[in-house]
């Protein structure tokens, strides 16, 4: 099976439609990748066939959860989840940010040669990251524990922001150690094709905020 037949299933069965540019693009920025990969160590994960899988359809899981506006990816890496979402949803601000230049490299190029005029990158720590305005959500893929996520992200949440945090099995461990200040919205278990392993995306918001409901 190709990688664009791949794609076309995993979104039929996620009930995500996309126009062919969007698909497009995702086919490209994973050859972008792995074409990188071989210097720079963007992932981990070395076998080119599931990258449809594993790095396109696991972005994208979280598609229903991201809200309008803008959104900050932690830690960012080789991309993900923020160049994905960014493709697919061309009205969000997407910010990455990684401590590690060679991968801000890799991602400034991605977002030209991808043509993402709604992505920014930013090179550096962030809980030295400084923006003017607040992010309507912070995501992260296998960044930290919850707890050191939230903490050194908390000035970068607007106000009534959320946190998306994906992660494999349910975290109740870390979820035990977070901050008093940060309370659980949703924790929900993602479905995604070709990946065996549990997924689940961890909804967090500033304790207070509105619309957050009492566990």
């Amino acid at each position: 099976m190709t990688q664009a037949e791949q794609l076309d299933q995993g979104l039929a069965a996620m009930g995500v439609n996309l126009p062919a540019e969007a698909k497009e693009k995702l086919l490209a920025y994973v050859a972008l990748l792995y074409k990188w990969n071989k210097t720079f160590s963007l992932t981990a994960m070395r076998e080119q066939e599931k990258a449809v899988s594993h790095h396109l359809l696991d972005s994208l899981a979280i598609l229903p959860y991201v809200p309008t506006g803008s959104l900050l990816d932690v830690g960012s890496g080789g991309g993900m989840p923020g160049i994905p979402l960014a493709i697919v949803r061309p009205e969000l601000k997407v910010t990455l940010i990684d401590s590690n230049s060679k991968k801000t490299a890799f991602l400034q190029q991605a977002a030209i040669e991808l043509g993402l005029k709604n992505v920014s990158v930013h090179s550096g720590r962030v809980e030295q990251y400084q923006p003017a305005v607040g992010f309507a959500a912070i995501t992260s893929r296998a960044f930290s524990e919850l707890s050191d996520f939230v903490t050194l992200s908390h000035h970068l949440l607007a106000a009534d922001g959320v946190w998306l945090a994906m992660k494999g099995v349910w975290p109740h461990d870390e979820i035990a150690r977070l901050p008093a200040d940060v309370q659980v919205e949703a924790v929900h278990a993602l479905a995604v094709p070709g990946v065996d392993g549990e997924r689940h995306l961890v909804v967090l918001k500033k304790a207070g905020a509105e619309e957050t409901t009492e566990s």
